[in-house]
This record gives structure tokens, C-alpha cells and sequence, in this order.
């Protein structure tokens, strides 16, 4: 059995005890553990710690009010209490040390969208110059080891103990996803990050962070704080707050490496051609300027994978050889994906696109590949920031030619207010309550030249209606549409 000492943890505490592991959940706690309680959207965790002490505990690291409601049973205990002020900060730091090991190149990527996108993107081109490398996020670990993720920044044991056992497989490069819930929640305090990297900042996520100073704020945790002090910040400047994160990371005297269109960009973009199966860039880099030829569709994956492209550059790869990948680069699964092909040529995309700002670049991004029609499947999920329906379907309707709204994810809401709310933004869309039907119907608008956007869940592969997950996949619902509709079922 595996043991280390608090002291071993970076905690200071009474007595040093042994500690035989850690755990947030009292239900997995076992003689000797470490077991931390923090405060929640609805209880605090120090409600369980009469649990956790009931099953062995050795320590318990909670806030100080934490200490006070379990007062009583910490009192009756000899487990070690340990108070923090920033509880989740002190238990992801420990562990860290618990764990041991994460590979030896780490970055990490924060934005309201393309977060996903960038952190493939650096892994492929690490992978292209051989290296052994891992993309962590909404996708799970995908790369050299692979392995599921319920979250895209998952809470510090499970981010830990995948960062370890990827190590123990070989990998020594990582690509991680910053979310602005991991970033608020400290879970990646404790990882090494070398070079961090700033896509946009876009409305989401205001039911959890209420305001967007509080939102931009915990995005920041990754240049303020997880960021090590010689590390390297790589910042899309062409963004509304790129400026402001700049200057963030300039008075932290960070090095920065700006990417975009504005003529003192260090990585810039010169000019810019979409046709039907990718795009090219004329872009400079030090003087120098080159053509790069990208395989993927959208304007905004250019965007990406330039970012990518610089926070490689950032984590000592050799420019050119990181220039020359970005040809190799594959469409990222459920980014604008293509799903599907009708017997016209018409084009059916899935894209995960789910926030105002995200709709309207998809679309927007796609327009520039057709000559046709475009049109747009949209929705919203349910118990999620309901302020920015109507906001999507606005966006919809200013770029797409024909509006589908459907549902995407309802949850606990009812879906036909989720479908009004986001129909005040675009009243002369057309509202399907099935998504399957939305898709066929979409589908079938199509003649040659046009394309459709399937907006909102990407690569997900299930529909969340109440408490249940009934499969359901965009692009495999796209590719049954294509085969019913030109028949070749």
C-alpha cells in the first residue's frame, strides 16, 4: 500500500500522520485517507465528514466553516484537521504530490470557445514532429493513452491520477482544456503548466458565474496562477479582452506571443483564402513570412491552430517544423465536422458551436466555403445560462439563410420554452421540437451548393431529456438523413 505523510502532501498540520490516499467522496474513503470537504452550490461538503470519519479517515482538510459544522465529530475523532482558506487550492496541490507524476511538457488552453480545438491541435502537431503526446478535455484523453473524462477540467484526483497514468504510459507532452468552472474551482492548481494560451472571450456560463467580470476573472486563474513564473502566455490579440489579458501577463512579466491579424501580431496573419475542402494562409513569424495549407474548414480554425501553433513554438518546438504540420492537421471530432455528403454535393457539418459568439463565427466561417444556401439547426441547452437564447438565435438568423430551432439537451426545462426563448431572437425560424426530425428536415432544404451547420452538441453522443441520456449523434443522425432522403437505405 502506498503511503505518504502529510508533510510528503505540502500540508501542515498538528500531527504528521500517514496518509494511504485521497478522496472528495466520503462514500470511497478508507482507513488512513485523506478526505477534503469544500463548500458547494447547495451543501457544504463538511456535512459528510462524520461519514468520512466513520469509514477511517486519517485527516480531513476543510474551510473554516467547514470545521465549525462538523465540530462536534472532528472533536470525538483523532483524525488531523487541517484548515485552509483556499481548501480546493491546497487539496489539488497535495494531490498533485499524492500522484507524483505528470509529463514532463505541459500546456494549457482557456477561452469561451476553441478550447478543444487548440488543445487537439497542439497535440497532433507535437505528435507530427513524434512526440508522444496527450490532448485532456471535453473529449476525454486523446492521443498516445486514451481514456474517458466526465468534465473537461475533471476534479484534481481524477486530472492527477490521468496525468500520472499517461506518464506511466510513456507520454511526456499534454494539452490540456482550462475551463472557466475548473480554472474558479482550483483543479489544475498543482499542474506544471509551461505555456498558456487565450482563444476569446464570448458570453457563457453566467448561471455559474453570474457577472463577466467574475467569468473573464476565473479564466485569468491561468495566467495569474496556474502559469509558472517563467512560462510563456499565448494570446489570440485580435480578440475584444486579448489586449487586456497582454497586459495581464506583461505586468506578471510573463513572455507573451501574440497571434492575429493586427499588424504588431508576432504570429500574424497575412491573408486568408477559403475554398471547398480547407483554406490557406499567408501568414509571418519573425520577419519571415510563408504559406500554410489547413485541411480544415472554418475561419476560426485557422484562428486555432495558429494559437496552437504558437504555444508549440512556445514549449521549444522548432518553428518551421511546426509550420509544416499544420498541413497535417485533421478536423477535430464534432468542430466542424463533415458529417455527411447528399448525392448533389451538398454538405452537411456538425460544429459544437452553443454560445451567441460561437453561431454566429460557425456560420459565418462556413458561408465563406459554399456558393449556395446555408442553413442552421440551433437550440439551447436546459439549466444552463437561459440570458443568452435569445442572443444564439439573433445570431443564427444575421448569417444563416434558412433557421431550424430544435432541441439540444432540455434537461430539467421544458423544451418548448427553451425553443420561444431562443425563437425571440430569430422569429421567422422554423421550430422543431425533435431533433432527428430538424436534422431530416434540414437535410432535405438542400440542393446543390448549399451546406447545412448542425449547431450545439458536437461530439456528443447522447440527448439529455430530464434525468436521462438517450443516445442520440448529430453526425450519425446527419449521415441516416443523406441515406433515407437519396436513398441508399
Amino acid at each position: 500500500m502506498t503511503t505518504k505523510t502529510l508533510s510528503q502532501l505540502g500540508l501542515t498540520a498538528a500531527r504528521d500522520v500517514a496518509i494511504t490516499g485521497v478522496a472528495l467522496d466520503s462514500r470511497v474513503v478508507e482507513a488512513g485517507f485523506l478526505f477534503a470537504a469544500f463548500a458547494g452550490a447547495h451543501v457544504h461538503g463538511a456535512s459528510f465528514i462524520q461519514y468520512a470519519l466513520r469509514q477511517g479517515a486519517a485527516a480531513v482538510l476543510t474551510d473554516p466553516e467547514g470545521a465549525e459544522i462538523a465540530k462536534e465529530e472532528l472533536a470525538a475523532s483523532d483524525a488531523v484537521l487541517i484548515i485552509a482558506d483556499e481548501p480546493r487550492q491546497t487539496f489539488a496541490r497535495a494531490t498533485s504530490l499524492w500522484f507524483g507524476a505528470q509529463p514532463e511538457t505541459m500546456v494549457a488552453v482557456t477561452g469561451t470557445n476553441g478550447k478543444t480545438s487548440v488543445a487537439t491541435f497542439v497535440r497532433m502537431i507535437w505528435e507530427e514532429m513524434g512526440k508522444p503526446a496527450v490532448n485532456l478535455g471535453t473529449t476525454g484523453v486523446e492521443g498516445h493513452w486514451t481514456a474517458p473524462l466526465a468534465h473537461t477540467t475533471p476534479d484534481p484526483i481524477t486530472l492527477h491520477a490521468a496525468l500520472a497514468e499517461a506518464t506511466q504510459n510513456g507520454v511526456t507532452y499534454a494539452a490540456m482544456e482550462a475551463s472557466s468552472h475548473g480554472l474558479d474551482q482550483h483543479r489544475l492548481d498543482g499542474c506544471h503548466i509551461k505555456v498558456a494560451g487565450f482563444t476569446n472571450f464570448t458570453q457563457d456560463h453566467l448561471d455559474y458565474h453570474e457577472t463577466f467580470e467574475a467569468y473573464f476573472a476565473a479564466k485569468m486563474g491561468l495566467f495569474e496562477r496556474v502559469l509558472v513564473e517563467d512560462g510563456t502566455a499565448v494570446i489570440n490579440i485580435d480578440d475584444a479582452m486579448g489586449p487586456r489579458v497582454k497586459q495581464l501577463c506583461v505586468a506578471r512579466d510573463l513572455k507573451v506571443i501574440t497571434v492575429g491579424k493586427a499588424e504588431d501580431a508576432d504570429l500574424r496573419i497575412l491573408d486568408h483564402r477559403l475554398d471547398a475542402t480547407g483554406q490557406t494562409l499567408r501568414i509571418a513569424w519573425q520577419g519571415k513570412a510563408r504559406t500554410l495549407r489547413l485541411n480544415v474548414m472554418g475561419q476560426f480554425q485557422a484562428e486555432n491552430a495558429l494559437v496552437a501553433a504558437g504555444m508549440v513554438i512556445a514549449a521549444a518546438g522548432a518553428a518551421d517544423e511546426v509550420f509544416d504540420s499544420l498541413a497535417h492537421l485533421e478536423t477535430v471530432r464534432g468542430r466542424m465536422e463533415l458529417a455527411a455528403t447528399r448525392q448533389n454535393g451538398a454538405a452537411v457539418f456538425v460544429d459544437y458551436a452553443h454560445t451567441p459568439d460561437a453561431v454566429r463565427s460557425a456560420i459565418a466561417s462556413l458561408r465563406g466555403h459554399i456558393i449556395g444556401k446555408l442553413v442552421a439547426v440551433i437550440g439551447a441547452g436546459g439549466d444552463r445560462d437561459s440570458t443568452k437564447r435569445p442572443l444564439m438565435g439573433a445570431a443564427a438568423a444575421a448569417t444563416a439563410d434558412v433557421v431550424i430551432v430544435t432541441d439540444d439537451n432540455p434537461r430539467s426545462e421544458d423544451p418548448a420554452a427553451i425553443r420561444a426563448a431562443v425563437m425571440e431572437g430569430c422569429p421567422d425560424a422554423i421550430n422543431v421540437a425533435d431533433r432527428a426530425e430538424a436534422i431530416l428536415r434540414a437535410v432535405d432544404m438542400l440542393e446543390e451548393g448549399d451546406a447545412l451547420l448542425i449547431a450545439g452538441k458536437g461530439h456528443e453522443t447522447g440527448q439529455i431529456i430530464g434525468a436521462d441520456v438517450l443516445p442520440f449523434d448529430d453526425v450519425e443522425q446527419a449521415s441516416i438523413s443523406v441515406a433515407a432522403l437519396d436513398g441508399m437505405m
